[in-house]
């Protein structure tokens, strides 16, 4: 035997008492070093963004899509429910109509809204330099009362849902073409951004909540090719309005995953998906919507709630405004009634079809619209206006035009009021904060409502005060739970610009008391949008943070797609920001198309980015976590201070 072969035979013999020398060890229990390559990780799972539905629930439509479609499924997010019983009283929830419309003072308001308007109207120089000539509505009158429509059609070709197979459900385009005379209620579940729970029929929380999943459930299975039993391989993605009930969202997360079926959920605030969709890390987001109209500064993913402000109109109010200037001009179709839904449609269509915000535009112009309706021929009429087509979007500007009288207008971020299903909340930290957080807190809450009240002689209360809004916002505490500090100084997230000079020590009670009737009279009052974007950029905390809103203005939603928008509302805000500011602010910009993108699906496209990021892993809420823990897991992972 050579030396090579000798060595190769005692390399095997040594192996074999290693091999022996393991199995001892491991009868023995001796645990020996493992190299860590041996270790097998658990990989993260990978999401697939086509099995993630992403949902923006909106007042008058809903969006619906796959994370990975180009655009969401857009349809109205409206119900007709068919009477259970014959003879059932029949129920309709109004389109354009709404409470505080026939006060007696609202007619009285209108006008002078209209007055405020047609100032603003004159005041303003035309591009050329020369002042805009007015144009009266009777100017208009004189020739809309003699026109006659032409018939293009012995029959519309438009017909009423088939309801010959009696369904118990119709959902969208199907319920706004259900004929009155059928025996069903029509429902719009969301109204001002906010699920519509009322005393009518179908108006409690449970009537509401069903409604979405049905017409939720409807879309999915419909448009998606989706069935229901195979949601629990799909995730969700459920965008929330900035100025949120927290009973709402957990019912609607509840509805999603323990109803419909999803394996797991995010819910995230619109405006900041509107930065995700539009692709800025900063902006003072302004979404216009069908009924409210919401502005909020979102700064690198995280919206300020000091800042947050929902105005209770939006383009809806636009519309019905447009009719009254239309009958002033004396409307050639004269049997349009708000409360039939195809002449709300029709109106809208008209509104978005000849209004503009463009000053350079004057003078009397002719138009033409048809009405195409069930069960009757095809109209073409033809139309005179003048100053109408831009009265009736300054209205937004001057919302004291849509003749609105005793309703709350603007709505602030304010506290949670607690949830048995939610212990450690805010009232929980506060409640075992030591002594002398306690004592600076009550200090520093007196400080705060010292100021209150000093600005709401005008419409606005904070404009040209700069650097004076840090307090509060500053005392937000760290963590999940302890995020809402600036939110319990003062009950409204916004309570800082309200405020004024003084520093008059006063009793805690008294200054509660206070605060609370301040507060109340802010949300009595109904801001025009340009000043709400002053009010809320001067609601942040620090100049380097309002110079960057300032500088970055995002309008999305439909509410504001006029032409000429843009430069109309860059000119008021240019006009109307601080002083100081403009100095220090390099270049106001308004976005109203950001990647020349439609400005109403902007945040939803949001959440389908969203879905694709890295840093949502620990964002999703699963259903055996909300099984088992409940609203507790909305504190836990959502974005944004539950």
């Amino acid at each position: 035997m050579t030396q090579a072969e000798k060595e190769v035979e005692n390399g095997k013999e040594r192996e074999k008492d290693r091999d022996k020398e393991k199995e001892k060890e491991q009868q023995r229990g001796v645990k020996r070093p493992i190299a860590p390559a041996a270790i097998a990780e658990p990989l993260q799972e990978q999401i697939q963004s086509n099995f993630v539905i992403v949902i923006h629930p909106g007042s008058r439509t809903v969006r619906i899509g796959r994370a990975t479609d180009t655009v969401p499924i857009t349809i109205p997010h409206v119900i007709a429910r068919r009477h259970k019983q014959s003879g059932q009283p029949r129920y309709e929830d109004t389109w354009l109509l709404r409470e505080g419309l026939n006060k007696p003072e609202s007619n009285e308001q209108r006008q002078n809204g209209l007055k405020m308007v047609d100032q603003a109207i004159w005041s303003k120089k035309m591009s050329n330099g020369m002042r805009r000539t007015p144009v009266s509505a009777e100017q208009a009158r004189a020739y809309n009362c003699q026109i006659r429509p032409a018939v293009l059609d012995s029959s519309s070709k438009v017909k009423w849902t088939n309801t010959s197979h009696h369904p118990a459900y119709l959902v969208g385009d199907e319920a706004v073409y259900v004929n009155p005379s059928d025996c069903y209620n029509v429902h719009w579940p969301v109204v001002r951004g906010q699920l519509n729970v009322h005393s009518g029929s179908g108006g409690s929380l449970t009537a509401v909540l069903a409604d979405l999943e049905t017409i939720w459930s409807h879309v999915i299975q419909k448009h998606l090719d989706i069935p229901l039993k195979d949601l629990k391989y799909y995730r969700c993605i459920l965008l929330v309005p900035d100025i949120y009930n927290r009973q709402h969202i957990k019912e609607m997360v509840n509805m999603l995953l323990l109803n419909m079926g999803f394996s797991a959920i995010i819910v995230h605030q619109e405006s900041v998906c509107a930065t995700f969709g539009s692709g800025l890390s900063s902006a003072c987001v302004v979404d216009v919507g069908d009924q409210k109209t919401s502005v909020c500064c979102v700064e690198d993913g995280v919206s300020h709630r000091n800042s947050r402000l929902c105005l209770a109109y939006g383009g809806s109010d636009v519309t019905r405004t447009f009719f009254w200037h239309l009958q002033r001009a004396g409307f050639p179709y004269r049997d349009c009634q708000l409360t039939s839904r195809l002449d709300c449609q029709l109106l809208q269509h008209l509104k978005e079809n000849v209004c503009h915000l463009n000053q350079d535009i004057s003078g009397l112009q002719d138009h033409e619209f048809q009405t195409r309706f069930p069960e009757a021929p095809a109209f073409l009429y033809q139309i005179r206006l003048g100053d109408e087509k831009l009265q009736a979007p300054m209205g937004l500007f001057y919302p004291t035009t849509f003749g609105i009288v005793g309703q709350k207008m603007t709505s602030l971020q304010h506290r949670s009021q607690g949830d048995s299903e939610d212990p450690h909340d805010e009232h929980y930290l506060l409640a075992t904060q030591n002594k002398q957080d306690q004592s600076s807190k009550s200090t520093a809450d007196r400080k705060a409502v010292s100021r209150l009240g000093g600005g709401l002689d005008g419409e606005v209360s904070c404009q040209g005060r700069t650097g004076e809004t840090s307090d509060i916002p500053r005392s937000s505490g760290t963590g999940g739970g302890g995020g809402s500090r600036g939110e319990m100084e003062l009950g409204s997230a916004q309570g800082e610009c309200l405020m004024g000079t003084g520093e008059v020590e006063e009793p805690l009670s008294t200054h509660l008391s206070r605060k609370t009737a301040i507060i109340s009279q802010f949300e009595s009052k109904a801001l025009g949008l340009d000043k709400a974007i002053l009010h809320s950029i001067d609601c942040c905390a620090s100049d380097e943070t309002k110079r960057k809103m300032y500088s970055s203005i995002l309008v999305v939603g439909g509410g504001l797609m006029f032409h000429g928008a843009q430069e109309f509302l860059l000119h008021r805000i240019i006009n109307k920001m601080p002083p100081s500011f403009r100095r220090l602010v390099d270049n106001v910009e308004v976005i109203t198309r950001p990647k020349d993108m439609d400005p109403r699906l902007i945040s939803w496209k949001g959440g389908a980015v969203l879905a694709c990021l890295d840093t949502t892993q620990e964002m999703w809420i699963h259903q055996r976590e909300w099984q088992r823990f409940g609203v507790r897991m909305l504190r836990e992972r959502a974005a944004f201070v539950w």
